[in-house]
């Protein structure tokens, strides 16, 4: 009897781990695309302004893909905007959805819940700090 609980909670775990997963997934990415947008404006303006253009000069030199961001700064922009835009979107639908009744489940629900809004956060902030650096600052300081 005690084999057949222990398996039921095993599946029972595993399934919801993918559930769970799922309610990661999207703020992660918007995260690492809004990375993409500092990197390729916030961190050049940083560096010029600290008086560090040799240092960006180096860094050109060694990882030549920040022009290619920089290039394009319009296209990683638009993307991580509709990436953060549809991580915004799902967090909203899913605010009220909800937790599994099991107390140990739900209070991971919970928790995954507050880290996927904490996430989406932090990826805001750094989205607008580098459309900041990449659209107004040049319009206002130049």
């Amino acid at each position: 009897m005690q084999d057949i609980i222990f398996k039921l909670s095993i599946e029972k775990n595993f399934k919801m781990k993918g559930v769970y997963r799922k309610n990661i997934t999207l703020p992660l990415i918007s995260l690492f695309s809004s990375f993409a947008t500092l990197i390729c404006c916030a961190l050049p303006a940083l560096l010029v302004s600290l008086g560090a253009g040799a240092v960006l000069a180096g860094l050109i030199t060694n990882f030549p893909q920040l022009l290619f961001l920089s290039k394009y700064k319009i296209y990683v922009f638009s993307i991580a905007g509709l990436l953060i835009t549809i991580s915004g979107y799902m967090l909203w639908v899913n605010r009220n959805a909800p937790c599994p009744i099991d107390p140990m489940a739900a209070k991971l629900c919970n928790k995954l819940r507050k880290l996927s809004i904490y996430i989406y956060i932090f990826s805001l902030i750094i989205f607008l700090t580098g459309l900041f650096f990449a659209f107004i600052a040049p319009r206002i300081f130049i």
